[in-house]
């Protein structure tokens, strides 16, 4: 499923127009990557937690050559699945 395919499913289902729930859809992952951004976590109960992580340097290698190349640190972005949404991914598969 892609975002277009999102807003008209929100739409449908919450009984609004399509510019509407895509204001709002907007909306919430502009505000959950400022937050995450600032080093802060983002919780929906049941759904799951973004929050920032550090990733340490490390050394790598060139594929192509196999010469080693350093790989700088830096964050990213995260999200660890929430108990509500794992178990009914669960259930689906079985």
């Amino acid at each position: 499923m892609n975002k277009a395919e999102l807003v008209d499913i929100v739409a449908k289902e919450a009984g609004t127009t399509k510019k509407d729930a895509e204001n709002v859809i907007n909306k919430m992952m502009e505000t959950v990557i400022k937050h995450v951004s600032k080093d802060e976590k983002v919780t929906l109960v049941g759904f799951g937690t973004f929050e920032a992580r550090s990733r340490k340097a490390r050394t790598g290698r060139n594929p192509k050559t196999n010469e080693p190349l350093h790989i700088p640190a830096k964050r990213v972005a995260g999200f660890k699945v929430g108990k509500e949404f794992a178990e009914a991914v669960n259930r689906k598969g079985k």
